[in-house]
């Protein structure tokens, strides 16, 4: 957890963009559940299917064009006529253009845009804890109407993974996703929270009593271990539906474990 604190802080002033610069590590493939996630969710899903030539932006995609241009390629599977920009605070990392994704030098500010729908992943990570609400009423005042913004981390090859969901009126859910053989238990993904709670995994806090309720399930489980991490999983989510934690439905199977809860059952 504490290569995760290096407490950056946002800088902004006339003309410059808004944020710091990061470490920029990407690589290819890191963000597909997040990106599968997106395709699936009904809500974003349709929102972006209906929308009129909609924007998409990536703040902070890093020294590399891969994680944004495999994005752009999941999005346009919703919509062929999405537009999509990938933003970067450091200038030496704006790339040409390529696969029909434009490069320019921006941060939390957006560069001026007011998208449909936002990303920014494995950024706010490296920035102090109290910047993220700022961060967040930034973004999420720029966006255009009805639009989304996700937040997240994950690790170096996208084996786990947890993201907040946002629209105009702030965090909406929290979504945690792992690849089912990369995890002995639920608990394991609270090394990847975004900055917003990483830091209050502790006894007396939400998201605490979530990971713990999610493990007790996984316990109680073990006896579909034969059939596999995912049929296991499954049998975990009963577990926890039928003890009235309010999870989000999983509405097809996909290779990914997640669950997903509302904002007010983990926030601070």
């Amino acid at each position: 957890m504490a290569g995760h604190a290096h407490n950056l802080r946002a800088q902004s002033g006339a003309g410059r963009p808004f944020g710091t610069i990061t470490r920029g590590t990407t690589g290819f493939n890191r963000l597909r559940r997040s990106d599968r996630w997106t395709y699936y969710h009904p809500e974003l899903s349709s929102y972006l299917r209906s929308a009129d030539k909609p924007l998409a932006v990536d703040v902070g995609y890093g020294a590399s064009y891969t994680t944004t241009v495999e994005w752009a390629g999941w999005l346009r599977r919703l919509n062929p006529g999405v537009e999509v920009v990938g933003l970067e605070i450091d200038p030496a990392r704006v790339l040409p253009p390529r696969d029909g994704v434009r490069f320019e030098l921006g941060g939390f500010e957006l560069a001026g845009y007011r998208p449909h729908f936002v990303r920014a992943f494995n950024v706010l990570r490296q920035y102090a804890e109290d910047q993220v609400d700022m961060v967040w009423e930034e973004v999420c005042s720029r966006l255009a109407p009805g639009g989304y913004f996700v937040e997240g981390t994950c690790d170096e090859i996208g084996r786990r993974a947890a993201w907040v969901l946002l629209d105009e009126t702030g965090p909406l859910t929290l979504t945690l996703a792992w690849d089912p053989h990369d995890v002995e238990k639920p608990s394991d993904v609270a090394e990847r929270l975004p900055k917003k709670l990483i830091h209050l995994n502790r006894p007396g806090e939400k998201i605490y009593d979530i990971f713990s309720a999610a493990d007790d399930a996984w316990d109680r489980a073990a006896g579909w271990e034969p059939y596999g991490p995912r049929v296991r999983w499954r049998a975990a989510r009963e577990i926890l539906l039928a003890e009235g934690v309010p999870l989000h439905p999983v509405r097809r199977r996909i290779r990914d474990n997640t669950l997903t809860v509302d904002w007010q059952h983990v926030a601070p």
